[in-house]
């Protein structure tokens, strides 16, 4: 059971990242903005995640 239960977690980790990634695509910033918080989210996602959570575009 514990394989099926890290397969569904990490998919909707992924699911999340990717989300996240077309809401700063989305997002009113300028383009090196964009390609930074993109680039945060890919290489460390939960870093990424949270940062941009916190420090990312409101609203």
């Amino acid at each position: 059971m514990g394989m099926e239960v890290g397969g569904l977690l990490g998919l909707i980790w992924l699911v999340i990242i990717i989300w996240a990634i077309v809401k700063v695509a989305k997002s009113p910033a300028g383009p090196v903005a964009k390609l930074l918080w993109i680039l945060i989210l890919l290489f460390l996602p939960v870093l990424g995640l949270i940062a941009w959570i916190l420090l990312g575009p409101k609203g």
